[in-house]
């Protein structure tokens, strides 16, 4: 279940928009010029062989909106770099990572002018590998995985242009991910904080306690279907797509309907607030007001409920995510790429390896400014996420999530903001009455493949 998926804008442009460009690496003309997505590359870029070449020279190294709140780190890594390897220059540029920025990046990697170095996500990763415009790692770098966390640099592998998955990208950092409850809201309804659920259907079946103890005061979490699929559905072991990922399956899964029938039932138990089926208010501020028993998965959200709600981040308790059926929790990382059109690229790989090392990575990860986690077995060995001082939410989090990390995926599925609409739209009328689970998910997966089918 790879993260084979981007949004059908960014499918358009790189599908496209690319295909004017040339796609894929070849050999070039008998001059012996080679090519990477159309661009004329040193011959070493591309084809069968590792990268060599002495590491000097100037390089673009690009990041995704952090120059204002890391600033010291990167100069120190750039300085460090520079000083390990007389004669190179890494001139730093930090992009503010809106919602245009795939198709920003798209655009450099038509023009030729993609970063020596950049920091991108799975939706541009996908794209620049597919269209030949990174390094393939397994040829040019074969050596490139042994730092990482073994599941994570096996799971980090997207198709090139002959659709063969490859290593073009280095896993960089995640956020992770737990449980968090109110543990007095739990012991309110009767629920034991120190034997937190192991399934999604076990959360499903905790949740139905709440919602016959709570008489409308506080509720387990919101309604809107958008905050839980497909991370519920992947959790669980069902098939989202068909195996070669043109199509949409879930609907064949009978734990699919299962799930929504525990929506539908916990909906009209009183389990989640009315006025939430389709809301698009933040379930971390619920929380913090003391109105949820559950709360956000992302760790980052612990420091917010600590610096805003104190009183609720006192009674806030952390536990493993539940593994289920999958037997492991899933999250597509934060990626540092190299460009197969950099004209130093030899330069450019060894500052990506030495970026994402076990040392710096770690250096990053104590930053008491940041909530993060590393990709290598080294950093996650380290005794300041082995050996945690302290009990409160946050010092529990970063335990759980360390020893998680080492069996954690990059498989995340992504869906489209349009597929996650229409899916939504049938599981809410289920949960309204209005429709069975199985016809509203036989509509849902209806409605996936036509907008598959159309590219949109």
């Amino acid at each position: 279940m790879r993260a084979r998926r981007l949004t059908r804008t960014l499918t358009c442009i790189a599908v496209l928009s690319l295909a004017a460009a040339g796609c894929g690496l070849s050999g070039g003309s008998g001059s012996g010029d080679a090519t990477a997505g159309g661009c004329k590359v040193d011959k070493g870029n591309v084809g069968p062989g590792k990268l060599t070449g002495d590491v000097k020279g100037d390089i673009t190294f690009q990041t995704t909106n952090l120059k204002k709140d890391f600033g010291g780190y990167f100069n120190g890594v750039i300085a460090a770099f520079e000083k390990a390897h007389p004669g190179t220059k890494v001139k730093w540029i930090d992009d503010p990572g809106d919602a245009t920025f795939t198709q920003r990046l798209v655009a450099d990697a038509q023009g030729c002018t993609l970063p020596d170095v950049v920091n991108i996500n799975v939706n541009t990763a996908i794209a620049l590998t597919r269209n030949g415009y990174l390094l393939d790692l397994d040829k040019k770098a074969p050596d490139a995985g042994k730092p990482f966390v073994p599941a994570l640099w096996k799971s980090s592998m997207y198709a090139d242009a002959s659709g063969t998955k490859v290593h073009s990208v280095l896993p960089w950092y995640s956020g992770g991910i737990v449980q968090t409850f109110n543990t007095d809201l739990m012991k309110q309804a009767g629920l034991d904080p120190a034997k937190p659920p192991t399934t999604v259907l076990g959360l499903f079946a905790d949740a139905q306690k709440v919602a016959e103890a709570s008489d409308g005061k506080y509720y387990a979490f919101l309604a809107n279907p958008q905050l839980r699929i497909p991370a519920d559905w992947q959790q669980m072991g069902i098939k989202i797509f068909s195996a070669d990922g043109k199509k949409f399956t879930f609907a064949d899964d009978p734990k699919t309907a299962q799930w929504v029938e525990a929506m539908t039932k916990l909906y009209k138990a009183g389990g989640m607030p009315r006025d939430s089926l389709s809301s698009t208010q933040d379930p971390a501020n619920v929380f913090g007001q003391g109105k949820l028993v559950y709360g956000p998965t992302n760790p980052n959200f612990l420091r917010f409920i600590q610096q805003n709600n104190p009183s609720v981040y006192e009674k806030t308790g952390v536990a493993r995510f539940m593994l289920d059926d999958l037997g492991h929790t899933v999250g597509a990382p934060q990626y540092i790429g190299t460009a197969a059109t950099s004209k130093n690229a030899p330069t450019a790989l060894a500052f990506a390896q030495f970026l994402t090392n076990a040392q710096n990575q770690l250096e990053w990860a104590k930053d008491p400014n940041v909530v993060i986690f590393p990709s290598t077995t080294a950093s996650l060995d380290d005794p300041f996420f082995q050996s945690v001082e302290g009990t409160d939410p946050f010092a529990e989090a970063r335990k759980i999530v360390a020893s998680d990390r080492k069996t954690a995926t990059a498989d995340e599925v992504a869906l489209t903001p349009g597929e996650l609409n229409a899916f939504s739209a049938q599981i809410q009328l289920a949960m309204q009455g209005k429709k069975s689970a199985e016809d509203a998910l036989e509509e849902a997966q209806s409605k996936g493949n036509e907008l598959i089918e159309q590219g949109s």
